[in-house]
């Protein structure tokens, strides 16, 4: 039980202590621990030696933390849960405590590099469906290893930050040559990101069993997309500007400890994928997702149905020997369910556009307008039948420029 107001029992509780950066006016970024509607300042509980972590805390980033590895992560958070739990630590700590709203938050790590993988069968059915009418919904190759895509880790964005309408190259079915504009068909990817912490050497492949050993922490992800663009450039070398001009992550990442009890059984895989890619014991995460479109739940995806594993991503992205650097994103690829209403795209929602979305102003959506804002949201298994809320992501269209 915590002593901090209102923190008791909440999403943000004690044993969840998601990691963030912010800041307060003019101030250099600060990095922060949630607790309930409170920052706890990281950087000034470590200046006062009540927790220490080789200084790393008093950096701008996570970057430092992060590189430190598991068995220091392992010993600051239990030392934070000791400082929030532990009433003797009050008097010390309680001035060290910011509300959440006086705070701005800023991306909370210098991104390395940026991979989005497709590991939902659901979803990648669905678009083989809406793309390939009248063939094999999932490519031959879709079963035997995690597809992904290099993407731009330069344009990843905190949760907040406005979305730009991108401009490229798109053509209309059965027109002749391509036009120049804006996106008109600007669309959403619910994902769950995954932020490696400790790095691989080149030419080092990570198995399965190490995920723990580099992966720090979870974070929401919207993986904008132009499906105009995308349909046009996708072929032969896969999505391109139509995903680059922006993707946001949720601005607190949740530690993979404060998911301990949120592993469950992945989906039984067939046919038996490569050695590399096999696991001891096979797990995914119970996530419930929610899509609210302008405030209207819209969706709500699970992501314990994932074909592909957070392990087997990870093993999959270094078999060849590309190294990890600290800092590196990694994305699960949309999240979807059998239902309609558990898909994680507008492109899905609204059978690409066919069947539109009524929300709850009356307003009737195939895919994003200027103005509109998605907030996507998860809560997971906490500890002795509690749950946690990840920390959400979410992000409004502004108009092309």
């Amino acid at each position: 039980m915590t002593w901090v107001p209102g923190a008791a029992g909440g999403g943000f509780g004690a044993r969840h202590l998601p990691y963030g950066a912010f800041t307060r006016g003019d101030a250099a970024p600060r990095l922060g621990a949630r607790i309930g509607d409170f920052v706890l300042d990281l950087a000034a509980a470590e200046r006062a030696e009540l927790v220490l972590a080789g200084g790393s805390l008093c950096a701008p980033t996570l970057n430092a933390f992060l590189a430190l590895g598991r068995p220091q992560w392992t010993a600051v958070r239990a030392r934070l849960v000791d400082l929030l739990t532990d009433e003797r630590h009050r008097p010390a700590v309680e001035p060290l405590l910011s509300p959440v709203s006086d705070v701005e938050p800023v991306l909370a790590w210098s991104p390395g590099d940026y991979v989005d993988f497709y590991s939902s069968e659901y979803h990648a059915t669905n678009v083989g469906r809406i793309l390939r009418p009248g063939q094999e919904p999932l490519l031959p190759n879709w079963k035997h290893l995690p597809i992904g895509y290099h993407g731009r880790a330069g344009t990843l964005i905190v949760s907040g930050t406005p979305v730009v309408r991108p401009c490229g190259q798109r053509r209309s079915t059965g027109a002749g040559e391509p036009v120049f504009g804006p996106s008109a068909r600007l669309d959403i990817e619910a994902e769950v990101g995954f932020v490696v912490g400790v790095p691989s050497a080149l030419g080092e492949r990570v198995p399965t069993g190490a995920f723990a050993n580099h992966v720090f922490g979870v974070v929401l992800v919207n993986d904008w997309s132009a499906r105009d663009i995308q349909a046009w450039e996708y072929q032969p070398l896969g999505p391109f500007l139509a995903k680059s001009f922006a993707t946001s992550v949720a601005a607190w990442i949740t530690p993979l400890e404060a998911l301990g009890a949120a592993w469950v059984p992945a989906p039984r895989q067939e046919p038996p994928v490569q050695e590399y890619l096999r696991e001891e014991d096979r797990r995914g995460l119970d996530l419930a997702l929610t899509v609210e479109w302008n405030g209207t739940l819209v969706s709500r995806p699970p992501f314990a149905g994932m074909y592909w594993t957070p392990a087997q991503q990870l093993a999959h992205l270094t078999v060849n020997g590309a190294a990890l650097r600290t800092g590196d994103l990694y994305a699960s690829g949309t999240v979807s369910g059998p239902e309609r209403a558990q898909t994680g795209s507008f492109l899905e929602l609204t059978r690409s556009g066919a069947e539109p979305v009524t929300l709850a102003g009356g307003e009737s959506r195939m895919f994003l307008a200027d103005g509109d804002t998605v907030t996507i949201g998860a809560t997971a298994p906490g500890p002795d039948g509690t749950r946690i809320t990840l920390a959400p992501v979410t992000g409004s269209i502004l108009a092309p420029r």
